[in-house]
C-alpha cells in the first residue's frame, strides 16, 4: 500500500498538516460547508498517516459538541472535532486491514480538540524566548535574519539562520522565561570569555618559540570550534538584546501583567479603559490583543453599542472589530451562536458579575518569573487524560465498545482502562518526507532526534488542534512530557504565532443567524 505523507515537523515533538485556511474555511460562512467538508477529509487523512507511518493505533478520544438544552442548534463548527474523528477512524480501520504490522490493539492516546477551546492563548503575550522571538522579531518560520558586521571595512553581511534544534543553546533556552534566558546568556558569555582568557594568558606565558608543534597545532584546531562557539553565542545575545528592548520600548511588561491579571481574574474592564486612557502609545496591534482577551474572558460586554463604544476608546479599526467579533464568534458567543430560547426570549442568566477568571493558580507552579502565570488550556486536558480523568461525556472515545447515549457512536463514550505499555522497541519515527527549508522550517528538525528515554516511557499522548496551535501549548506538551514520563506529541493544521493567528481571524467571513433562519 502506498500513501503521502504528507505531514510536517515543527520539532522534536510536534507536526503539522499544513492545512493553512482551516480556520476561514471550519469556521466561516455555515451556509457552504462545501470547502470546509473538504478541508476536513484531507486533514482527517494527513493525520491518520502520522499513525500509519509510526505502526501506532490510537483510542480516538475527541471534544463532543457542546448541548446546553435540548432546543439549542448544533452546528458544523460544533462537529469539527467529531467529524475529524470519525475521518481518522475509517482511515485506521483500513490500515488494520491493509498495512503490514499495523497494531491490531490500541497503542496510543490521541485526543482531537478545536481551537474555539481556547481563545486566549493565540493572543496572550507569552513570555519565553521561544514565544517573544516568533512574536516580537518578525521571523518566518524558524528562520531568523541578522547582519554580521564585515571585516576590513566590508560592508555588513545578511545572514539567515534557524532557531531549531540542532542549535544547543536554543534547545536550551527556548522554553526559558525571557528574563531567565538573557541572564544564563550573559552567564555563558562571561564564563567563555573568561575560560578564552585564561588559555590566551597561559599560552601568553610562554614563549612561542618554546610551544610544541602539538601545541601550535591544539590551538589551530581549537579555532574552528571557539568561532562557531561564540558565534551561537553572539546571535542568541543579539536576539535576546533585541527582545528586550523591544520590552521596554512598547512598555511590554505592563500590558502583560495586565493581560494576565484579566486573565486570573485579577483586573476587568475599568483596568482596561484606565489602560486605554493613560496608555495612548500602546501599539494598535497591542490594544487589540487586550481587547481580545477581555473579549475573550467577558464576550457579553462586546454585545451592541457598548461592545463598539470600547472599540471605539481602543481605536479599532474595521479590520480589528471584525476580528474580535470572530473570537467571540469562536467561543459560540451569543450574537452568532443563538439558542431558539434565547431567540424567543428565554431565561437570561446573571452574567453582570465584577470580575471573573479564565483560569486558576495552578498549585506546584513555579512562578519565579513575573508573567509566567498563564498556561493553555490543553496543559489540564493532558495531565486529566494521563490520570484516566478526562470527562467521558465530554471527551468521548471511538474504541468505546459499551453503548452510549441516545444510541450515538459520538456522545458519552467512556473510555477503556488500557492494558500495560509493553516495553517493546517502537520504530524510530521520521515525521516529515525531505524537503527544504525555504520556509523557515528544516526537514531533519524531527521526532527522531528526540531523547531515547522516550522509548522507555508509557504510551505516547497525541493531542490534535484543528484551526491552529501556538507555541504555548508545543511548549506544554514539552514540559508535560519531562512531568508525566509520557511522550507528548502536538498535532495542528497550522501553528500560528498571534499575527497570523489574527489575520486568520480578520479573513473569516460568517453568517449571522435571524429569527428568519429559524424554522419551527
Amino acid at each position: 500500500m502506498q500513501m503521502n505523507l504528507e505531514y510536517f515537523p515543527i520539532d522534536s515533538q510536534g507536526f503539522m498538516t499544513n492545512n493553512e485556511r482551516a480556520l476561514e474555511e471550519l469556521f466561516g460562512d455555515e451556509e457552504n460547508n462545501r470547502k470546509g467538508v473538504a478541508c476536513l477529509n484531507v486533514m482527517a487523512l494527513r493525520l491518520a498517516t502520522v499513525f500509519a507511518s509510526l505502526r501506532e493505533f490510537p483510542f480516538v478520544r475527541f471534544r463532543a459538541a457542546k448541548t446546553l438544552d435540548p432546543m439549542t442548534m448544533t452546528t458544523f463548527r460544533d462537529l469539527i472535532p467529531t467529524k475529524v474523528a470519525a475521518g481518522v477512524w475509517d482511515c485506521l480501520m483500513k490500515y488494520k486491514k491493509t498495512i503490514p504490522n499495523f497494531p491490531q490493539t490500541e497503542t496510543c492516546e490521541l485526543l482531537i480538540l478545536d481551537r474555539s477551546l481556547d481563545q486566549i492563548a493565540p493572543v496572550i503575550h507569552e513570555w519565553t524566548y521561544d514565544a517573544m522571538c516568533h512574536d516580537l522579531l518578525n521571523m518566518e518560520g524558524n528562520k531568523y535574519v541578522h547582519e554580521v558586521p564585515g571585516k576590513d571595512g566590508v560592508p555588513p553581511e545578511r545572514k539567515e539562520v534557524l532557531l531549531e534544534d540542532h542549535d544547543p543553546v536554543w534547545l536550551e533556552l527556548r522554553h526559558a522565561h525571557i528574563a531567565d534566558a538573557s541572564e544564563r546568556l550573559h552567564e555563558k558569555m562571561t564564563s567563555f570569555i573568561s575560560r578564552n582568557k585564561a588559555a590566551q594568558i597561559q599560552h601568553g606565558s610562554r614563549d612561542s618559540k618554546e610551544m610544541s608543534t602539538r601545541d601550535l597545532q591544539k590551538m589551530v584546531q581549537a579555532l574552528p570550534q571557539y568561532s562557531e562557539q561564540i558565534d551561537k553565542l553572539s546571535l542568541h545575545v543579539e536576539i535576546a538584546g533585541k527582545i528586550n528592548s523591544i520590552i521596554r520600548e512598547t512598555g511590554l511588561r505592563e500590558l502583560g501583567q495586565l493581560e494576565q491579571d484579566i486573565v486570573f481574574g485579577d483586573a476587568g474592564m475599568k483596568d482596561v479603559i484606565k489602560f486605554f486612557t493613560t496608555k495612548e502609545d500602546a501599539t494598535r496591534e497591542n490594544k487589540l490583543r487586550l481587547i481580545m482577551i477581555l473579549a475573550a474572558v467577558y464576550p457579553e460586554k462586546f454585545e451592541g453599542e457598548k461592545g463598539r463604544n470600547l472599540m471605539r476608546v481602543a481605536r479599532l479599526t474595521d479590520d480589528d472589530i471584525t476580528a474580535v467579533n470572530n473570537l467571540r464568534m469562536l467561543g459560540g458567543q451569543p450574537d452568532t451562536k443563538k439558542s431558539l430560547t434565547a431567540a424567543f426570549g428565554g431565561l437570561k442568566f446573571d452574567i453582570h458579575k465584577k470580575k471573573r477568571a479564565a483560569r486558576k493558580d495552578r498549585a506546584g507552579e513555579d512562578e519565579t518569573w513575573q508573567l509566567s502565570r498563564f498556561y493553555p488550556i490543553i496543559e489540564e486536558l493532558i495531565e486529566k487524560l494521563a490520570k484516566n480523568d478526562l470527562s467521558k461525556e465530554d471527551y468521548p472515545c471511538l474504541n468505546d465498545p459499551s453503548p452510549t447515549f441516545h444510541g450515538s457512536p459520538f456522545t458519552g463514550a467512556a473510555n477503556p482502562v488500557p492494558p500495560p505499555q509493553s516495553m517493546r522497541s517502537r520504530r524510530t519515527p521520521t515525521w516529515a518526507r525531505p524537503r527544504g527549508s525555504d520556509d523557515g522550517y528544516s526537514s531533519d528538525s524531527v521526532l527522531r532526534h528526540a531523547s531515547s528515554d522516550f522509548k522507555k516511557m508509557g504510551r505516547r499522548i497525541f493531542v490534535f488542534i484543528v484551526g491552529g496551535a501556538t507555541r504555548s501549548e508545543l511548549r506544554a506538551c514539552h514540559k508535560l512530557t519531562g512531568k508525566l514520563k509520557r511522550e507528548i506529541i502536538l498535532g495542528s493544521s497550522s501553528l500560528d504565532d498571534p499575527a497570523q493567528f489574527i489575520t486568520k481571524l480578520k479573513m473569516i467571513t460568517t453568517h449571522e443567524l435571524s429569527l428568519d433562519d429559524i424554522q419551527i
